[in-house]
């Protein structure tokens, strides 16, 4: 099997066979890295193709400095940032509580609560948990592509991980908390 990189020299030198191969490799993975990012499947799959345009328009420049997959990702997270800056700017027409309640028609609810939890991190903390945990980049991938040292890569993904996991488990915290003081919910209360 002919390796990203190499296939990516062979289109720059004009083989549309190689263009056809990563597309194939590439197409499935950019839809799911959009649609986890968007709440169109439309939106999702437009995006995806305007990956690849992007990637036909600026084959001549071309310079195999990074991994194929990170340039990718890299051209995906500008188009899906440019995405959320036009959504953020149009008015939306139902409120979130609404789309909660309706993704939770179409889905498990162990998916809901993963999918509201996540959707409650800050943004830097989301993007980087997205980038490792379902497009499965390894923490030199998302450093060169978020231009941060691998370091802040490791302690931004720790952060977002404690983050997530106190969202999915809110019923945790007060008894962590009396836990850490030896004290029962009671106890603080006065009552003994």
């Amino acid at each position: 099997m002919t390796n990203d990189e190499a296939l990516m020299l062979a289109f720059q030198r004009g083989s549309r066979e190689a263009f056809d191969e990563l597309f194939a490799r590439y197409r499935g993975p950019l839809y799911g890295f959009f649609r986890r990012r968007l709440d169109s499947d439309e939106r999702a799959e437009d995006l995806t193709q305007e990956t690849f345009l992007v990637v036909i328009r600026a084959t001549e420049r071309y310079a195999p400095r990074a991994l194929v997959r990170t340039y990718l990702y890299a051209i995906a997270l500008k188009l899906a940032s440019a995405e959320r800056r036009k959504q953020a700017a149009r008015p939306r027409p139902m409120p979130i509580e609404e789309t909660a309640e309706q993704a939770s028609e179409d889905s498990p609810e162990e998916t809901v609560w993963v999918r509201q939890a996540i959707g409650r991190l800050e943004e830097r903390e989301r993007e980087i948990l997205m980038l490792r945990e379902y497009e499965q980049l390894s923490y030199t991938e998302i450093a060169e592509l978020m231009r941060i040292p691998v370091n802040t890569v490791r302690s931004r993904l720790f952060r977002s991980r404690m983050a997530l996991k106190n969202h999915l488990q809110p019923e945790a915290r007060p008894a962590q908390a009396a836990a850490h003081t030896g004290r029962t919910g009671k106890e603080k209360e006065g009552v003994q």
